[in-house]
């Protein structure tokens, strides 16, 4: 097949179909970016709707109950998402990440993990199939989603003071139904169970003592993130975003603790373990420390839009590939052509938002049009 471009046909972000090249990627060879950076991880948002309003990722203010979310029938099917992480798969990747939104909120979510954990790589092994949710609704979930063979989950929670934590989801959410979530889960092998705490300073810095206290010899891995500029709403200042290096020196000063090894390749967080073994914890330091140099996700929206960098402000339209459209002369693809299209996107991949940010004294980054967090799944 000859190599053919298609213009933007998206209407939200950026985006345009992929070109399929005439060869298709080799079996077995390593697949890198620009930047030597191997295909590994891929994260797949489910759904662009989420029952939280976290101020960081969907304001109330613009996500109100006039903000127009995508219709079902926009979203990329559960077959479909089957049928391009076994693709994905194909070229490298061995971790899918389900993600949202709030992924549990999309209905049948079960059957999509049982599709996803019956993939095998090239050499018939299982990828590691984990999820990243609020909690919300996990206490009833967690028992279905290990069976259905998800490894483990992720929870966000910003805040373990209950009248902190209703602030910062803005929909009056008790603090104790995510606790009571986290609980299901760890009962249901779905461990180790990481939490993620977001750190803004002045809004809930005050919180990453109590979280630590009360995780303390609870099997949880802890991690606190540095609040990052996504999207185009969250009101990004860098007057708000605690260095890990500060936060480290807060925890040190209560409990002494030291560094542990990366587990693999782009790990995101630098660990640190308490000196008394009670609790692992996580420094993700996407603002102050960039780790871009060996990041190996990409991601999938909920529609099918493939972004290379969670900062990107263009995306590959890979539903246009699967589904076709003969109006715009979009033929339908194979697995071949996805897997020789996807490969040469990566190929061609040299992102590396966070790390020109430390470069960029005129903000002129900070103003492009990126996807919001939701979309593409943090």
């Amino acid at each position: 097949m000859s190599e053919r471009t298609i213009p933007i046909v998206d209407h939200r972000y950026a985006s345009s179909v992929p070109a399929v090249p005439a060869h298709s990627h080799a079996p077995g060879a390593l697949l890198a970016d620009k930047l030597g950076r191997p295909l590994h991880d891929l994260r797949i948002s489910i759904t662009d709707r989420c029952n939280f309003r976290c101020t960081y990722c969907m304001p109330k203010e613009v996500f109100d109950a006039h903000y127009e979310f995508l219709r079902h029938a926009d979203l990329l099917r559960f077959e479909e998402i089957e049928r391009l992480a076994r693709v994905f798969v194909g070229l490298g990747v061995r971790k899918l990440r389900i993600t949202g939104g709030e992924p549990l909120l999309r209905k049948g979510v079960e059957d999509l993990v049982a599709m996803l954990a019956a993939i095998r790589t090239p050499d018939g092994e299982p990828v590691e199939l984990t999820m990243t949710t609020n909690a919300s609704i996990l206490a009833r979930k967690a028992e279905a989603l290990a069976r259905a063979g998800l490894h483990r989950v992720t929870v966000s929670l910003d805040a373990i003071d209950d009248a902190v934590f209703r602030r910062m989801n803005d929909m009056d959410f008790p603090v104790q139904t995510v606790l009571e979530g986290i609980a299901a889960a760890q009962a249901a092998g779905l461990h180790p169970v990481k939490v993620n705490m977001v750190v803004q300073r002045g809004v809930n810095d005050d919180q990453i003592l109590p979280m630590i206290e009360h995780f303390r010899g609870s099997g949880v891995v802890l991690r606190f993130i540095e609040f990052m500029d996504v999207g185009n709403t969250n009101g990004w200042r860098m007057d708000q975003v605690l260095p890990s290096a500060e936060l480290l020196a807060r925890i040190a000063q209560r409990h002494p603790l030291h560094a542990l090894d990366p587990t693999v390749l782009g790990e995101t967080a630098e660990r640190w373990l308490l000196d008394d073994g009670s609790l692992e914890i996580g420094a993700i330091s996407s603002v102050t420390q960039a780790f871009c140099h060996d990041c190996n996700r990409a991601r999938l929206s909920m529609e099918g839009k493939l972004y290379l960098c969670l900062f990107a402000s263009h995306g590959h339209d890979l539903r246009a590939l699967l589904r076709g459209d003969a109006q715009q002369g979009i033929q339908q693809a194979s697995d071949a052509d996805l897997q020789a299209a996807l490969a040469q996107v990566w190929s061609r991949r040299d992102d590396r938002y966070s790390e020109l940010r430390g470069f960029d004294g005129a903000g002129l980054l900070q103003a492009v049009r990126k996807p919001e967090m939701f979309a593409i799944g943090g």
